[in-house]
C-alpha cells in the first residue's frame, strides 16, 4: 500500500474528518454565545462524498480516521459515513464528541465499525460546567460515557481543555477517577485560535476557579474568551502532573493504544491513566501524522496553518480518484514543519469548530 511522506519523513496515515461545523455546545474557548455563522447544508460534503474522499484516503496508506465537528454526532447519518470508512479499509475508527448524544448514539456507532470515542469534558461540577460549556447537562455527558463503555467503545479517554483560574484546581478531581475506573484522562494545553482577535471577555470578567464572574460569561462582551486571554489562561501540563501528584502520590509512565501525542501516566494501583497533550510547552510536531479535512470538503496540512485545498468543487466537477489522490500528494507535500503558538501564532481563516480540533 502506498505511503504518504511529508519533506520532514514524516508517514502521513491518520485523517481528522469534520463532519459538520454546528455544535449543541458553546464553550467558552471555541464559540461565542450566539455561535458561528454556519454553512449552508448544500456546501456540506454529503456521506457519499465523505465516503469517496475516505476511500481515496484509504488508499494512500491512511488507515487512521477520527470523526470530529462542530459536534459529529449532531450528524443523523454519521453511522452511514462510519461504515463507509469500515467498508473502504481504515482499519482504527474513532470519533471526538461532547457526548451529550452519545446516550442514544453509542450502539448505533458501534455497529456501525466505530472503535473508540474520545470525550470532551472540562469540569466534573454542575454549575462550572453550565458556565464553560453553556449548553447541555453534565449528566447526560455522565450517561454518555456510561454507554460508551457498554458499546463496547473503549478505551474511553475524556479530554480536558486546562484554563487557569477556571478548573485547572480539578486536576486531582479528575486523577482520581482513574483510581476507580478504566477512564482515560488526558489534559490538553488549551491552543489560543478564534476569528475576531480584538473580541470577547477580558481577564477580569472571571472570578478564579468558577465564581460568580465565571457565571456571568453571557452578559460578556462576545461571550467567548478571547486569544490574548486564552493565553492568559495557558497552563502548562507539568504544572497540572504535580498538582495531581502532591494529592495522589507518583505518576509512573505507562503505555495506552492509540493515545496519539499524549504522554501517558498511571496512579499506582489505577485501571485507569492519565495523559497530557503538551502542544505548546513541549510541540509534538516532529511526529505529527495527520491531515485535516473539513466538513465543506477542504483538505488542510496543519490545524494551526490557514492553508486548505478544495477537494468538494473537483469531487463535484467530475474529477477522477487519481486527480483527488494528487490533491492528497500536493497537500502533503505543502504540510508545515511545525506550529509557531509560543512565538505568537494566530490562525485567522476558521476557528476550532469550523476545522475539527
Amino acid at each position: 500500500m502506498p505511503l504518504l511522506l511529508d519533506r520532514f519523513d514524516r508517514t502521513i496515515d491518520y485523517l481528522r474528518v469534520s463532519v459538520t461545523d454546528r455544535c449543541n455546545f458553546r464553550c467558552v474557548y471555541c464559540m461565542p454565545e450566539e455561535g458561528f455563522p454556519c454553512t449552508p447544508k448544500e456546501e456540506h460534503l454529503s456521506a457519499e462524498e465523505f465516503a469517496r474522499i475516505i476511500g481515496v484516503a484509504a488508499g494512500l496508506g491512511m488507515s487512521k480516521v477520527r470523526f470530529t465537528g462542530g459536534e459529529p454526532l449532531l450528524r443523523k447519518d454519521l453511522p452511514e459515513i462510519v461504515r463507509a470508512a469500515r467498508d473502504a479499509g481504515v482499519v482504527d475508527l474513532s470519533a471526538t464528541t461532547n457526548g451529550h448524544r452519545l446516550p442514544e448514539m453509542a450502539e448505533p456507532l458501534a455497529a456501525a465499525g466505530l472503535s473508540r470515542v474520545n470525550i470532551s469534558l472540562d469540569t466534573l461540577r454542575p454549575d462550572r460546567f453550565t458556565a464553560i460549556a453553556r449548553r447541555g447537562s453534565l449528566e447526560i455527558v455522565l450517561e454518555g460515557i456510561r454507554a460508551a463503555v457498554e458499546a463496547g467503545l473503549a478505551p474511553v479517554k475524556l479530554n480536558v481543555v486546562a484554563l487557569r483560574g477556571i478548573n485547572d484546581d480539578e486536576a486531582a478531581d479528575f486523577a482520581a477517577w482513574t483510581l476507580r475506573e478504566p477512564v482515560h484522562v488526558r489534559f490538553i494545553e488549551v491552543m489560543p485560535m478564534r476569528w475576531n482577535l480584538d473580541e470577547g471577555p477580558s481577564m477580569e470578567a472571571f472570578s478564579p476557579h468558577g465564581g460568580a464572574g465565571l457565571l456571568q460569561i453571557r452578559q460578556a462582551p462576545g461571550g467567548m474568551l478571547s486569544d490574548a486571554d486564552m493565553r492568559r489562561r495557558f497552563v502548562p501540563c507539568e504544572e497540572l502532573m504535580a498538582s495531581i501528584e502532591a494529592v495522589h502520590g507518583k505518576l509512573e509512565p505507562a503505555d495506552l493504544r492509540t493515545n496519539g501525542p499524549a504522554r501517558t501516566f498511571r496512579l499506582a494501583g489505577a485501571p485507569g491513566t492519565v495523559g497530557f497533550i503538551s502542544q505548546i510547552s513541549n510541540d509534538l510536531c516532529s511526529r505529527c501524522n495527520r491531515l485535516r479535512l473539513t466538513h465543506d470538503g477542504f483538505l488542510r496540512g496543519c490545524l494551526m496553518s490557514d492553508g486548505e485545498l478544495d477537494l468538494r468543487n473537483p469531487i463535484r466537477s467530475g474529477a477522477t480518484d487519481e486527480e483527488i489522490r494528487a490533491l492528497f500528494e500536493h497537500v502533503v507535500a505543502h504540510k508545515p514543519e511545525r506550529h509557531y503558538l509560543a512565538e505568537g501564532q494566530r490562525v485567522t481563516g476558521r476557528g476550532m469548530s469550523q476545522i475539527g480540533g
